[in-house]
């Protein structure tokens, strides 16, 4: 397993002849992120100093304690909430505010569907409010469905089905608009441990299929090995920054918890987790 020192070290350059090296196509890239909540005595500085490269097609997990701010580093990702300090650009641009490329996708499946749609009306929504012409909208979403799993459930609605499947037609929802990146808050923490590695290995069937990029926000170290090209360590706040990045694109897919190579890649991250400092509060 390889740590990289500097969180914002280049992966993936491509050496031209003569020597050359061509950049990386980057994503996503943060520079100097911070956030404060609050004002006067009752600022609480989440993250401070945030420095992160995502190149076009990785698959990242954000892997911290509780509280730590990764969910507050996700939301400025996708343009919920503004940083405090420093820069966020998503295609060399910077970002001001939500957008179609960037789709965010939450624990809590329930809320975050429309229950009075079918699951097929719920995969067509945004191309319907895109103005796409209805054929090529159930063709999308029939294809979509198919790719999670869900075409023989297509005439349900939300609340006759189970949270995994719930969390698949999440995933077909965002997928039909064709975003660049997969904004993921904890999709899979209320899940069942069984729903929960189905869900993986669903997911990670989606991405291959589709190359898309995928930020995705755990506390599960396992979870994270399973997953990630590369797991972003962020230290407990206040003022939460990237502490460790930990490269896994030499391990092959699908990963087996129960060989020695994940076993020694846990207690690595295990290892970094614990000698993580707490940054230090500076008011």
């Amino acid at each position: 397993m390889t740590v990289t020192d500097a969180p914002h070290a280049d992966v993936g350059s491509v050496a031209l002849e003569g020597g050359e090296a061509l950049a990386p196509d980057y994503l996503l890239r943060l520079r100097g992120v911070g956030h404060v909540f609050g004002e006067d005595e009752k600022r609480y500085h989440a993250l401070d100093d945030v420095d992160l490269d995502v190149p076009r097609g990785e698959f990242l997990c954000l892997l911290g304690p509780s509280g730590c701010g990764k969910s507050t580093l996700l939301n400025i990702m996708a343009g919920f909430v503004p940083s405090t300090s420093g820069s966020i650009k998503f295609e060399n641009r910077e970002i001001t505010g939500p957008g179609p490329s960037r789709m965010m996708l939450f624990q809590d499946s329930l809320l975050a569907l429309f229950p009075w749609l079918s699951v097929t009306d719920n995969v067509e929504f945004g191309l319907k409010v895109r103005s796409v012409p209805a054929q090529e909208r159930r063709v999308a979403a029939a294809q979509y469905l198919t790719m999670v799993g869900l075409a023989a459930h297509s005439h349900k609605f939300p609340h006759e089905m189970s949270g995994g499947m719930r969390q698949r037609l999440q995933i077909a929802r965002a997928l039909a608009t064709r975003p660049d990146v997969l904004l993921m808050d904890e999709p899979f923490g209320a899940l069942d441990a069984i729903t929960r590695r189905n869900m993986h290995r669903v997911l990670l069937d989606v991405w291959e299929k589709t190359g898309i990029t995928v930020v995705f926000v755990t506390h599960d170290i396992a979870e994270s090995l399973l997953l990630a090209d590369r797991i972003a360590i962020m230290s407990l706040g206040p003022r939460s920054r990237i502490q460790d990045l930990v490269d896994l694109r030499h391990l092959p897919r699908p990963r087996d918890p129960a060989t020695t190579e994940f076993g020694i890649a846990y207690r690595r991250i295990e290892q970094l987790l614990n000698e993580t400092p707490k940054a230090a509060s500076v008011q």
